[in-house]
């Protein structure tokens, strides 16, 4: 049994790993699970992932859950080239200090935006107010503003002359609240330079197609939702309005 890996396109943590791989020509078995549909519910799923949730990768017998762990363990099983996961110690730190900080930050903000702008309006019906609507953006962009004077500074990328895994796993958390229709690029010139590297650096044809679903999100009806995945997903965002 060769490595599969277990993705849906609309997760971002699912885009960075699918574009990882691609990338660098790491073979892989692509194993869609649509969340909308409830296919990480399954037993079936339970027997990869008893945390039911996506992205995860089986090796042979081996089995691993949480994007970054998998990008650490392909990074160094398929010794992709250096600037990805450096060797140097301290632009690894640099790597690592994004990675510790994305999720409660870049990775939290921008899923609120898009939550709220795309899902919440489809399942329940009831858009959220535009004073809400401004008010994560607002919070959005504070944490945008420390990604450019923290992170990103001068330098190509975050690490320095080359892309790595914190620049990839980055943009792709940026292209979710653009789907929802927020272009944050759009006034911010150092962040949207940043993504023509990012994404020249990839491929912009790859990432194109990992982002075609995202894009096209705004077309998303509430019958493509399993009826039992609906009046979940349903509840969890009224309680965040």
């Amino acid at each position: 049994m060769g490595l599969e890996l277990y993705l849906d396109l609309l997760s971002q943590p699912c885009r960075a790993l699918y574009i990882f791989a691609r990338s660098n020509n790491i073979p892989f078995e692509f194993k869609r699970v649509q969340l909308m549909k409830g296919q990480h519910k399954t037993e079936e799923f339970r027997k990869v992932n008893v945390l039911m949730k996506v992205p995860a990768l089986r090796d042979g017998s081996f089995t691993l859950a949480e994007s970054i762990a998998i990008l650490l363990y392909l990074a160094q099983k398929f010794k992709t080239p250096d600037h990805w996961y450096p060797s140097d110690l301290q632009k690894r730190a640099r790597v690592d200090e994004y990675l510790s900080w994305q999720h409660a930050n870049i990775r939290a903000k921008g899923s609120k935006v898009f939550l709220m702008k795309v899902l919440l309006p489809v399942l329940t019906g009831q858009p959220l107010s535009a004073e809400k609507l401004e008010f994560l953006i607002e919070d959005l962009s504070v944490v945008l503003k420390q990604f450019e004077e923290k992170f990103l500074q001068d330098k190509p990328f975050i690490a320095g002359s080359e892309i790595s895994l914190a620049d990839l796993v980055a943009l792709v958390e940026l292209m979710q609240p653009v789907g929802a229709g927020y272009n944050l690029f759009e006034e911010r010139p150092k962040l949207a330079e940043w993504r023509r590297r990012v994404e020249e650096a990839v491929g912009k044809e790859l990432f194109q197609e990992a982002h075609e679903g995202i894009m096209n999100i705004k077309n998303l009806t509430a019958d493509q939702f399993a009826p039992e995945m609906l009046e979940g997903f349903k509840q969890q965002l009224l309680k965040q309005v």
